[in-house]
């Protein structure tokens, strides 16, 4: 009998703790961001592909606020692009984009709203991203372990006083790279120590509308950058997630040292741009002509 009761208390302090966890994270205090969410930026007929600030043409065209190092850095890079090659752009070797570049959302996004994290979750290779709202601080040893998408900590807002939080202001530091804001290759400094703001709203005259203003403070630009991204909800409630990104999966692209080389129909290296050298092969027993 002492048992039944042991088992009887126990069940019942587990659904106290299940009920207060319910009441304790009140869906209805925060925005509606459920659904998929698409870019409504529809890219890009130049190879170079999706612009970082959607608002201005792709390449030179986004007057990036580059100090003349990597100005120069960029421009060289948009030349060996021209040429066939991948020139900065590292994710050809299915490398991650990392922050900020992931918010362009390349794929079908998914925003996930708990009582401590926000996760925005897209079908893209390694975009995933946890952002933190339970109010702790950033870690001293961030630099130990730094990650593509760094490490996010957020607070929600109730900007209008109204009584529900409306605004997500969230911060992010700890990146690790290589990284570059788009696929024309815009660099990001090589020491990693960006930060990066963002307020993430829902849009007043439209709530199928999904605002980010990003703000990018990084070394390898002479002012922070702010570009605004904005995401349209599909109209259904049961949106398809269908595609499977996987970047290793017939990629043709291989990077040797410096170079990056293409794998032709019949499996050989060849070469991506004209004039290219091949790859060193002092490790390889040469052949006697």
């Amino acid at each position: 009998m002492r048992y039944r009761r042991l088992i009887g208390a126990t069940a019942l302090m587990a659904g106290m703790v299940v009920a207060l966890s319910a009441q304790a994270f009140d869906e209805s205090k925060y925005p509606d961001l459920k659904g998929q969410w698409r870019r409504t930026n529809s890219g890009n007929p130049l190879r170079i592909g999706l612009p970082w600030d959607e608002t201005k043409p792709v390449g030179l065209g986004q007057q990036a606020p580059l100090t003349p190092e990597y100005q120069a850095i960029y421009e060289a890079n948009l030349k060996d692009q021209a040429k066939g090659g991948q020139g900065t752009d590292p994710t050809f070797t299915c490398l991650s984009p990392g922050m900020p570049r992931v918010m362009i959302a390349y794929a079908p996004m998914e925003v996930v709203v708990t009582p401590e994290t926000t996760y925005i979750l897209i079908e893209h290779i390694h975009d995933n991203r946890r952002i933190y709202t339970d109010g702790r601080s950033f870690p001293t040893n961030m630099e130990e372990d730094p990650q593509f998408s760094g490490y996010s900590i957020g607070k929600w807002l109730d900007e209008d006083g109204d009584g529900r939080y409306d605004t997500l202001e969230v911060e992010t530091r700890g990146m690790k790279g290589p990284r570059v804001f788009d696929a024309s290759g815009i660099p990001l400094h090589e020491d990693n120590k960006t930060i990066v703001k963002e307020r993430i709203y829902l849009d007043k005259a439209d709530h199928n509308l999904l605002h980010d203003d990003i703000t990018t403070i990084d070394n390898a630009l002479t002012r922070p950058w702010v570009v605004k991204k904005t995401y349209r909800r599909v109209a259904t409630t049961k949106p398809i997630w269908w595609r499977e990104d996987v970047c290793a999966e017939n990629n043709v692209h291989v990077g040797i040292g410096k170079e990056s080389y293409f794998l032709s129909a019949d499996g050989l290296l060849m070469p991506a741009k004209k004039d290219q050298p091949p790859p060193d092969l002092r490790y390889f027993p040469q052949t006697q002509k």
